[in-house]
């Protein structure tokens, strides 16, 4: 069965990708190639192009998908501070032009990549669904009107959703198949990596001062190929006809940094560099999620629990590049 695929050569999109190969699917993928890399789009056709153009979605749907994965849009949050207009029209726009093209097609379910960042600061604890949703940049603002769009076309015109609320995904494919490569990279894991492997000067630990154990952030490291199976389940969450829902993917289980450049320390052998910096603003000290709805209702249980695990697959990929490039 083809599913359509937006944002299928990105970091989690193309590991969703070979979960949906491996279930059966064929997937389709739809990428602009701003972000995402051809070599990963390798479990279907490929088609580049960006979904906010008619004939893209035009050849995407002649595919006659029973269903949408949606990963496509813009992520860096200080990006969407200074540049909200690139925000809004890429990741709120373009979402209602896939939408209307879903509606004219017949397609009727669709799962969204949505994030924790629609949560803004916590109150408090493990966060859950029922945790107020007041995020404080554009980025999660966008997310957040998706959400809303995808309730008010369901109620509107029948097309089912499931908005799957990442924290922080991390990892790589551990058949080494697939990795994150960013450009710039702003994520953790692999800046310490990189920092390990020599390919960047240090990496910057933004603030020793947080009401932690060790004064730096606490997140929640969900490994990517967890996620990509939650898609998978969600899908069939759908196609049985179970209806609408918004679910966190988390591990219940929270990490510093300082406890991530360890881990990396470990699993390496060497000692990374590292400087301080200040806290980056909006940063909340803990994030953490209370995954239990989606246990409940898909059926979810990571099978990387340990960030030992985590960081492991995503050090072997980032050596494995490294011995290619050398």
């Amino acid at each position: 069965m083809p599913v359509l695929v937006t944002g299928g050569a990105g970091y989690v999109g193309s590991h969703a990708c070979k979960a949906l190969s491996r279930a059966g699917y064929l997937p389709i993928t739809v990428d602009s190639l701003v972000s995402g890399h051809r070599s990963a789009a390798q479990w279907g056709p490929l088609i580049v192009g960006d979904i906010g153009e008619p004939e893209v979605l035009k050849v995407a749907f002649e595919h006659r998908p029973v269903a949408v994965l949606h990963f496509a849009a813009f992520a860096y949050v200080g990006e969407s501070v200074h540049s909200p207009d690139k925000y809004y029209r890429n990741n709120v726009a373009n979402t209602l032009n896939l939408l209307d093209a879903m509606r004219q097609q017949g397609c009727k379910h669709i799962v969204f990549s949505s994030t924790c960042s629609t949560y803004g600061i916590p109150e408090a604890g493990l966060i859950s669904e029922d945790h107020p949703q007041r995020p404080i940049n554009p980025y999660g603002r966008s997310k957040l009107m998706v959400e809303q769009i995808l309730r008010d076309y369901g109620h509107a015109y029948g097309i089912d959703s499931v908005s799957l609320r990442y924290f922080n995904a991390a990892g790589a494919d551990p058949e080494g198949d697939l990795g994150e490569d960013h450009d710039p990279e702003t994520h953790l894991i692999p800046s310490v990596i990189q920092s390990a492997l020599g390919q960047r000067s240090h990496v910057q630990v933004l603030g020793t001062d947080y009401p932690t154990p060790d004064g730096t952030a606490v997140r929640d490291y969900t490994h990517v190929t967890d996620l990509a199976d939650a898609h998978v389940l969600a899908l069939g969450h759908l196609s049985s006809g179970k209806g609408t829902a918004a679910l966190n993917l988390g591990t219940g289980h929270g990490h510093s940094v300082l406890e991530v450049i360890a881990a990396v320390e470990r699993a390496m052998g060497v000692l990374v560099p590292r400087g301080n910096a200040p806290r980056r603003s909006g940063d909340p000290p803990v994030l953490v999620a209370n995954p239990a709805l989606a246990r409940a209702v898909l059926g979810w249980v990571p099978k990387y629990t340990s960030l030992a695990d985590v960081v492991g697959t995503a050090v072997m990929w980032h050596r494995s590049r490294q011995t290619i490039a050398a």
